[in-house]
């Protein structure tokens, strides 16, 4: 599929960057015209992707969190959030509903979230080296950027 447009971006992996991080993209889809609901979606999905980075990939201690965005020619908005952390062991397993390694601190629902508000979702990761998740969602009614 081509690119339309694309932007990547570098941010601390703080909390204060995370509603930045949101609004960036939301703002990067507007291109797209997609409805309120979808933008509403993206804002969700990337909220949950750069909070495990925050809280999970450095355990708060931070590091920085790469993100990048491209919309493209089938009207797919593709967003990449990756992070240089600890990476995840059982990628599956990290992916079920209420799994959390964080105690009673966290609700473990992050990936279900992502998947909820996107259209296809995808998590690679290696422990040690980090993790990149992938979320593409379908922007506008006709599917045309």
């Amino acid at each position: 599929m081509k690119k339309i447009n694309e932007f990547r971006m570098t941010v601390e992996a703080k909390a204060v960057n995370e509603s930045f991080c949101r609004a960036v993209c939301a703002a990067f889809a507007a291109q797209a015209d997609p409805g309120v609901e979808e933008i509403g979606d993206i804002k969700t999905a990337v909220s949950e992707a750069v909070t495990n980075c925050i809280v999970h990939a450095y355990a708060e201690k931070g590091g920085k969190i790469y993100i990048s965005a491209a919309l493209l020619e089938n009207g797919v908005l593709r967003v990449k959030v990756r992070d240089r952390g600890c990476g995840i062991a059982d990628v599956k397993q990290a992916m079920q509903p209420l799994y959390t390694t964080k105690g009673d601190d966290r609700s473990g629902l992050g990936f279900s979230v992502m998947e909820t508000f996107s259209d296809k979702l995808t998590v690679r990761s290696k422990v040690g080296k980090g993790t990149t998740v992938v979320i593409e969602k379908r922007l506008g009614s006709d599917g045309n950027a």
